[in-house]
Parts: C-alpha cells; sequence; structure tokens
C-alpha cells in the first residue's frame, strides 16, 4: 500500500522536493525517494547550497581540485551547482520520459544580484541551460517586473523556466501572460512549444508570517473587528493560493492558450513554495493538506516531505472554498484596512535578500574552504 507521499499524484499534484546536496544525489537517497514516494523534482536556491557547501565536507575534493584553475568564488559555485544538478536531473530521466516531459526537473537559480537585471537574467540563463545540457532542468527567475521580459524571451527560446518569488495574483497574471506571450512568439516563428515547460512558484508561508502579526494588532487597536482578524490568522496565504488558481484556469482554458494546446503547449502549472509551516502554533500540514488539486506541484523541504509520509492525508481540497478564500481577502483589505499587495511588494523585496545575504556567504565561504583544501 502507498504511503501518503506517494499518493499525491493520484490526486493530480506532483510532489518536488526543495533541497539538493551532493551526498544525497550520489548516496542512493534521492533515487531511494524517487522509487518509493513518488518525488517528481528537485528545486534548489542560493540558500540552500550555502547551506550545503558552507555546512558540509561533501565538497572538498571538488572545491580542491577547482581551486587549481584560478576561478573566482562565483565561477566556482556555478561549476559545483550545474555538477549537483546534471547529477539529480539524470536521477530524473525515466520520470521526465514516463510523465511525457510533464516532471521530473532539477531548477538552478540565476545569480540573486540579477532578480532586477533583465538582460543579465537572460545572459546567465542561457549560460547555465547551454552548460547543463539536460531537456530536464529548469532555470530560475525571480517574477519581478524586470523579470518579466527575461522569461518571455527565455521561454520564445525554448528554455525551461521556473518563475520564482511570486507572492501577489496581480503579478501572478501578468507571470501567466508572459508565458503565453513567449510560447506565442516561438510558435510564431515555426518553433515547436510541445517541449517547453515552465512553473510559477508562489510563496506562501511568508504571506502569513507577515500578515499575522497586522492581524494582532488590528485586534488590539480596533475591537469591533478583533472577531474578523482574529479569524483571518493563518488563512490569507492560503486564500492567496486558491484565488490564483482559479487565474490559472482562467488563463489556461482560455481560448488563446487552446490554439497554443493543440499545437501541443503545456500549461504553466503553478508550484506551491514556501510550504514549510513557521508558525508552530499551526498544523504541521496546513498548506500542504489544503492545497493539493489538478495539475499544480507542491516543492516541499525535507522535514514537511517526511512529516507527510508519516501522518499525511491525501484528498484533493485545492478548490475547497473558493468563494470563502476571495471573502477573506476581501475582509482583509476593506474591512480591515491590510493592503496585501504593499505587503507582497515588500516581501518580494525582502525575499531578493533573503536569497542575496547567503549567496554574498557562500562565496566567503567558498573562498576560504579553497584555499584551506588547496594548501
Amino acid at each position: 500500500m502507498k504511503n501518503p507521499l506517494a499518493r499525491i499524484p493520484e490526486f493530480g499534484q506532483s510532489i518536488w522536493l526543495d533541497y539538493i546536496k551532493r551526498s544525497f544525489t550520489e548516496g542512493g537517497e534521492l533515487k531511494k525517494l524517487i522509487d518509493e514516494d513518488d518525488l517528481r523534482g528537485v528545486t534548489s536556491n542560493p540558500a540552500i547550497f550555502e547551506e550545503a557547501i558552507a555546512h558540509s565536507n561533501d565538497y572538498d575534493d571538488t572545491l580542491a581540485e577547482l581551486s587549481k584553475e584560478n576561478l573566482s568564488p562565483q565561477e566556482a559555485f556555478l561549476k559545483i551547482a550545474i555538477e549537483d544538478v546534471q547529477t539529480a536531473a539524470d536521477l530524473f530521466k525515466d520520470v521526465y520520459e514516463k510523465t511525457d516531459g510533464l516532471d521530473g526537473y532539477v531548477s538552478l537559480e540565476v545569480s540573486p544580484g540579477l532578480a532586477l537585471d533583465t538582460e543579465g537574467s537572460i545572459k546567465e540563463a542561457r549560460s547555465s541551460w547551454a552548460t547543463l545540457n539536460r531537456k530536464n532542468v529548469m532555470i530560475k527567475i525571480p517574477g519581478t517586473e524586470p523579470g518579466l521580459p527575461a522569461i518571455k524571451q527565455l521561454i520564445s527560446e525554448g528554455i525551461n523556466i521556473n518563475v520564482t518569488l511570486l507572492f501577489s495574483l496581480e503579478r501572478y497574471r501578468a507571470v501567466a501572460e508572459t508565458y503565453v506571450d513567449g510560447l506565442e512568439e516561438r510558435a510564431a516563428k515555426g518553433e515547436p512549444v510541445d517541449r517547453v515547460a515552465s512553473v510559477a512558484s508562489f510563496f506562501l508561508s511568508r504571506i502569513d508570517t507577515a500578515i499575522d502579526p497586522l492581524l494582532d494588532k488590528a485586534a488590539e487597536d480596533d475591537h469591533r473587528h478583533a472577531t474578523v482578524a482574529k479569524q483571518l490568522k493563518g488563512k490569507i496565504a492560503i486564500a492567496s493560493a486558491r484565488d490564483a488558481y482559479s487565474i490559472y484556469k482562467e488563463v489556461f482554458e482560455s481560448e488563446r492558450f487552446k490554439a497554443l494546446a493543440a499545437k501541443g503547449a503545456k500549461p504553466q502549472r503553478l508550484l506551491w513554495a514556501s510550504t514549510g509551516v513557521k508558525n508552530k502554533d499551526y498544523p504541521d500540514l496546513m498548506y500542504m493538506e489544503a492545497l493539493i488539486g489538478p495539475d499544480t506541484v507542491n516543492t516541499v523541504p525535507k522535514d514537511t516531505l517526511n512529516a507527510y509520509r508519516d501522518h499525511g492525508d491525501p484528498a484533493s481540497r485545492l478548490e475547497d472554498g473558493l468563494e470563502e478564500a476571495r471573502y477573506q481577502l476581501y475582509q482583509l483589505d476593506d474591512v480591515l484596512g491590510i493592503n496585501l499587495n504593499d505587503i507582497t511588494k515588500q516581501l518580494e523585496e525582502e525575499g531578493i535578500q533573503k536569497f542575496v545575504k547567503p549567496f554574498d556567504s557562500l562565496m566567503k565561504v567558498i573562498e576560504e574552504k579553497s584555499k584551506q583544501v588547496s594548501k
């Protein structure tokens, strides 16, 4: 009998893991998750690589070799990251083929400093895509305003894109439309669209983490709305996700996209990110349980993955309570005066910094470790 984690795909959702490390990919642990839990992909980011390289000896031999090439820390990091992503992608090759290119992807992010640099993102994404030389990889591009034209251009070139750092419904809609724009441009050139893959990574727990303190304050400041404020705690991220899914259906069930689907194009699936619960007062699996549904992906940290295998209860719940979700978003703004767009803009800015800081730290670690192992 399948464990709860392995049963999630029965409801149309793919589980990816938000984690990568050399001993994990080369030591058999990742292969075991693929075989036993039906794991279907891996995502990475600068913070994950910082943790892997700074806090293990997995990369000492590689750094010793790379130190002989007189590379910059960033060049050394890219070589390390590309090797890890290639190894993981090769383990997912069968998944990619069995799902006809729907799953089996491993994501590598462009340098965090490029989050607001359109041309820089395009250049690095092209370079990483060519160097990786795998069909089942995705290049992660933050869904910032400068990221949108980069995403369109790269999709038009047939490069698989994981659009990351999405918090707002307005920006998510823009990303979905940008993906369609890129496919239309590619089709207009006579290029095939049936093997272009993309996901839009919508972040969850950070929304509640930012909004919950504001709800506490609203309850204290205005007793007339205290009940509403308390009822909305821990609810806004899931409400936003449910509304985002309604946008997904609107865009990808449109006549416009059907013309591309007739040529083999796949929808850009919504991917739920930041699904580890940060508030210990909440159920540990609340984001996973609430958002299981067709044509979606959930990328989870290892602890959440293990918890779901242990006591998850899979069922299709994503489309439950859409009207209630929209009413909750209405209450947040119109009743309590908490502007979600302002908060999500702030979260995007903070999100960039949350990757820049570990990346900068990682560059120092690589520089120091390279000196140590080359002695």
